[in-house]
């Protein structure tokens, strides 16, 4: 018989698999909040799935749901979405050096899980352990690729049986989230400014505009504010979805 330990299963794995695995299920609850809203803005589980693994980034999603739930265009929604996920092509230039050579299948499924939190975990590890760096992309990705995911269909089962989502508080959990994200990379004063004016521009355009559209205007804002300035190194434990 295997003598007992007293470890925990997680405690016998790497710093780096646990903190991948940390990261994967604080990051994989958020997904409860977007299945019942994607439910609760006219999407039915099917198509709340293949949304949520097809676009497999949380901001691209729950930009999606919002602007469908509040009455947006199609194209308002694909286009609010679309802009918040070209920042993982940018990680891809980041980490191919990192994750060479991947050809076939690793290619594209390492393609679809270079996100926010992949990205951070491996860039956290020793630049100089190749190893480590590519074992937190690999874990980390697939990780929150498989509790997102499952967590996104427990929530739109449950949203079907739970009535108005604005009942349970889940129709504020993407406006938090994205704020709780955000904080920490608004210390420099430049970060501050370029936030406060896309604030102030995406209110004052919100009676005038559709929804969806003033969220475009104020990233496209940031964007442009923000292009040329000093890169922003993304802690793990603060990594966005």
């Amino acid at each position: 018989m295997a003598r007992l330990t007293g470890r925990s299963g997680l405690s016998r794995l790497s710093p780096v698999r646990q903190q991948a695995l940390s990261v994967s299920l604080a990051t994989g609850a958020y997904g409860l909040s977007l299945g019942a809203l994607a439910v609760a803005a006219g999407l039915d589980f099917w198509q709340t799935m293949a949304l949520s693994l097809i676009v497999f980034s949380g901001g691209s999603q729950f930009a999606f749901v919002g602007v469908i739930g509040a009455a947006g265009s199609p194209w308002a929604a694909l286009g609010t979405s679309a802009l918040l996920g070209v920042r993982n092509g940018f990680y891809g230039v980041t980490l191919a050096p990192i994750l060479r050579p991947m050809r076939g299948w690793r290619f594209v499924w390492g393609s679809q899980v270079t996100i926010d939190e992949s990205t951070a975990v491996a860039l956290a590890q020793p630049e100089n352990d190749a190893d480590a760096r590519r074992t937190g992309f690999w874990w980390t990705g697939v990780g929150v690729f498989v509790a997102w995911n499952l967590l996104v269909g427990v929530g739109a089962i449950a949203g079907q049986y739970i009535g108005e989502p604005q009942a349970w508080g889940l129709d504020a959990a993407a406006a938090a989230a994205f704020l709780g994200l955000v904080w920490p990379r608004l210390a420099p004063r430049r970060a501050q400014a370029v936030a406060a004016a896309a604030a102030v521009l995406a209110l004052a355009l919100t009676p005038v505009l559709p929804a969806g559209l003033p969220i475009l205007a104020a990233a496209l804002v940031a964007v442009g504010a923000g292009w040329g300035g000093p890169p922003v190194d993304l802690d793990p434990t603060e990594a966005p979805v």
